[in-house]
């Protein structure tokens, strides 16, 4: 769960801005999302893009929408949600299950759609739509998102992306006289692998952290021994394959763990148990220059049969506007149009993603997702 956040006026200032909007009906946002116009004493609002634009009605908007994987626990949802419902009258349930569970359900519910929308990690998305569990829609700022991160076909949207990272304790670092790294080959030194914890590659933050490894010590989507000989070696330093780490990492009993930079950086200015100074994240690369931070993103689909799909429509075209992106700021999440914001000083700098970060196919990478992971564990016997 967050807490409270040094930065918190962005969110707040951005629910502000927003509901003013709400129940004015003549006033589009300087982004071009939902404009109101009333009509016989019901509101509309004109939503979506190029052959996805439509008019919903107000009228019609149940009290509260329901979303797979929510997740107000993270990356400023309650903020994000709450800024919807004062701006709207729609509350938005949270779900909070993981993008996995969220795909289980909706295969158990099949032939009775009982969400409108999902909201997670976007190869989920692609897996869901795959299955033929979701419809084409097209947000407000559809347009603006990297071709790389939505579907031709306008069924899956990224609206945040996340990036593969090193946090680690910068006091004991200093005691151990110890550089901030700067590749994947400076983890390999024993005063790093003795006490450095990452999660297996059967989870989603942990199968970013092997394909960036892989991807740095020069390895492909077609050949996973750089990484699976990686994780023998650090296993052998001392190195644990574990998800529950950050209390003992405030504890310093870890003092290096790989996540996400987002997390990395929450843990840093929104953690009162270790001093701010004392936390560093790191992006790396390969010592021979390839790129070694990969980025996932997360996104949403509007699903197929949708119960109040209008309701949904308003809420993916707020989520992707500026005003929406911006509250993904206060978790230290890059939002998908990060490149028409003003990022604050707390992240990390443009030039260090320039440096490390790429991506892959992810349509690929959800084909083969299994046979990867069983590939890597069963290699370096994790």
């Amino acid at each position: 769960m967050m807490v409270s956040t040094r930065r918190k006026f962005i969110g707040t200032a951005s629910a502000a801005a927003l509901a003013s909007l709400a129940g004015c009906n003549t006033t589009a946002s300087t982004d071009q999302s939902a404009a109101g116009t009333g009509s016989g004493g019901s509101e509309t609002y004109d939503v979506g893009y190029g052959d996805s634009r439509t008019t919903v009605e107000a009228s019609a908007f149940p009290d509260t929408l329901y979303f797979y994987c929510v997740q107000s626990g993270w990356m400023n949802w309650p903020s994000l949600m709450q800024s919807f419902e004062d701006s709207y009258g729609v509350a938005v349930h949270d779900d909070d299950r993981s993008s996995g569970e969220a795909l289980q359900h909706m295969r158990s519910h099949a032939n009775n759609t009982t969400h409108s929308g999902y909201n997670g990690g976007y190869t989920y998305g692609i897996v869901a739509h795959n299955d033929g569990f979701t419809q084409a829609y097209k947000p407000t700022g559809w347009d603006k998102v990297p071709e790389s991160l939505k579907t031709s076909d306008g069924h899956v949207t990224a609206t945040r992306r996340v990036t593969t990272a090193v946090t680690y304790r910068k006091d004991l670092y200093e005691e151990r006289g110890l550089e901030k790294p700067t590749t994947w080959a400076d983890l390999l030194q024993p005063e790093i692998t003795q006490d450095l914890a990452l999660q297996t590659p059967q989870a989603a933050v942990g199968l970013a952290a092997a394909l960036s490894i892989n991807n740095a010590r020069g390895g492909t989507m077609d050949d996973f021994q750089p990484v699976i000989d990686y994780y023998n070696r650090i296993q052998e330093g001392g190195a644990e394959f574990t998800d529950n780490f950050l209390a003992q990492f405030s504890r310093g009993e870890y003092a290096t763990f790989i996540r996400y930079d987002y997390s990395g950086l929450d843990l840093k200015y929104n953690n009162s148990e270790v001093p701010e100074e004392d936390v560093g994240v790191a992006l790396l690369g390969g010592e021979n220059g390839n790129k070694g931070a990969l980025n996932m993103p997360y996104g949403y689909a509007l699903l197929k049969n949708a119960p109040n799909p209008g309701a949904a429509k308003l809420f993916m075209d707020y989520v992707l506007s500026l005003e929406g992106q911006r509250q993904f700021l206060d978790a230290y999440v890059r939002p998908i149009r990060s490149s028409e914001l003003e990022l604050p000083d707390e992240f990390i700098a443009p030039e260090e993603y320039e440096r490390t970060e790429f991506q892959v196919d992810y349509g690929q990478l959800v084909e083969r997702q299994e046979s990867i992971i069983q590939e890597i564990t069963r290699g370096a016997n994790i």
